[in-house]
């Protein structure tokens, strides 16, 4: 009996243990399975965290790239405002100036007229005066044109082989009497270099400089001439004014900033150098300056050399004396629509001994073609008239009707490079307004005695 309960007690103990081996394993279990369905729970609630914040986050990114829109916006409507107004103030300076010009024209053609009508030495200093006068408004609204149109982006250089010649010699004939007005030597060396650059931007640039060391200089000389350096060719004016403080340098360069004058100059207005600057700029050419108080300055501009050939103008090839006689009871047609100038220079041209006929439209032109009792000797017109209507049309139709190629010049206060190229392509010879007398008188006592001669323009 004993060993029955023995045996059975153990039994029950094998199975006691087994049970809590087995309960034992189940605990495990179950302690696993809430870990895993604790931690699945926490990374639920991550995950919903992180999406709220990535949800968060793509609204401020939103509404930031919303804002940066509106600002880009309102950027690009100034930006567009901006340029309207340079653009605007860009067309109506030029359309300004073109206008100012057409009076300051007829002007200048009739103090010509009048200086040559003067005979009392008091009415001559007058004219003298008022010339000066001209002249200075002349620079100061063709400076504030070549502003306009650097500040608008429509200048670009057209390079080319320029002969240094071409530009000195029209240069010293310019400044000669301002020199001699002002009691200053003024002489130019020859040169016979040809340079790489824009002709007409390098010819403004060294305009500038020369008209510079004449209304600074008191007593003495001003001198322009070129020196060799490597591959380039220093084109230097020299002069004998007061000098250039070191400090003053640079701002020079600056618009609307000048250096002392005498108290009788009241020429210029600190705009020329300004322009040298801008140009200079444009072209890669480099200008320098060395100075000397109470001794003088010298400016320079360095161009590039180049072995390019240089096309001769025809009207140097042509071997006619186009000096100022030849000019008598010559028939002149005038297509004119701006009267003032029509008639300042109407009576320059009757001066001369002209015969001229004035008309302001081609149609009337060729009705007046029969008042001059044959075909005209030479045809000038102003490249704008009324109607759209041009003066480049008006000499072919007038050259059509007449069976005739007379020479023509055609007159203009439009300074831009298609105005250049659109009579230059007709082959007709081009003066921007304010005409100079002396200059137009030249020219068409050329295109006469060339005419007269048989010579081709």
């Amino acid at each position: 009996m004993t060993d029955t309960k023995t045996t059975r007690i153990a039994a029950l103990e094998r199975e006691a243990e087994k049970l809590r081996k087995i309960n034992a394993a189940l605990m495990s279990r179950v302690e696993r399975s809430t870990d895993q369905q604790l931690n699945a729970f926490s990374l639920f609630e991550t995950a919903i965290a992180l999406d709220q914040q990535v949800r968060d986050r793509t609204q401020q990114l939103k509404q930031a790239l919303q804002s940066l829109e509106k600002t880009n916006g309102r950027l690009l409507q100034a930006k567009q405002q901006a340029e309207a107004a340079s653009s605007l103030k860009s067309s109506v300076l030029v359309s300004v100036t073109h206008d100012l010009l057409q009076p300051l024209n007829a002007a200048r053609l009739t103090l010509s007229a009048l200086t040559e009508m003067a005979t009392e030495s008091k009415s001559g200093a007058l004219t003298d005066q008022i010339d000066r006068s001209l002249a200075t408004l002349e620079d100061m609204l063709r400076t504030l044109l070549d502003i306009s149109k650097l500040d608008a982006g429509v200048l670009r250089p057209e390079f080319g082989p320029v002969a240094i010649a071409s530009l000195f010699e029209p240069l010293e004939q310019e400044f000669v009497a301002t020199a001699a007005k002002r009691n200053l030597g003024f002489r130019i060396m020859p040169s016979s270099a040809v340079v790489r650059s824009d002709p007409l931007m390098l010819r403004r640039i060294l305009q500038n400089l020369v008209a510079n060391a004449l209304r600074y200089t008191q007593r003495g000389s001003v001198l322009m001439g070129c020196r060799a350096r490597g591959d380039d060719i220093c084109i230097e004016v020299h002069d004998t004014g007061p000098g250039i403080p070191e400090a003053q340098r640079e701002a020079i360069f600056v618009e609307f900033q000048r250096g002392e004058t005498s108290a009788g100059d009241k020429a210029g207005i600190g705009l020329g150098l300004s322009i040298v600057r801008r140009f200079a700029d444009l072209l890669g050419h480099d200008i320098r300056l060395t100075s000397r108080a109470g001794k003088g300055s010298v400016f320079s501009v360095t161009v590039p050399r180049t072995q390019d050939p240089v096309a001769i103008p025809v009207r140097e090839q042509a071997s006619v004396d186009y000096r100022y006689g030849g000019m008598e009871g010559a028939k002149i047609l005038l297509i004119e629509n701006d009267l003032s100038s029509a008639e300042g220079l109407a009576h320059l041209l009757e001066k001369w001994g002209c015969d001229v006929a004035v008309t302001i439209s081609k149609t009337e032109a060729l009705e007046r073609i029969h008042a001059l009792d044959g075909i005209p000797d030479a045809i000038i017109a102003d490249l704008h008239l009324d109607n759209g209507e041009t003066g480049i049309q008006a000499v072919d139709v007038i050259r059509g009707a007449i069976n005739a190629k007379v020479p023509a010049i055609i007159v203009t206060a439009d300074y831009s490079a298609k105005a250049a190229s659109d009579v230059s392509a007709f082959g007709h010879e081009l003066l921007k307004k304010p005409i100079k007398p002396a200059e137009m008188r030249s020219l068409l006592s050329f295109l006469l005695a060339a005419e007269q001669s048989g010579a081709r323009l």
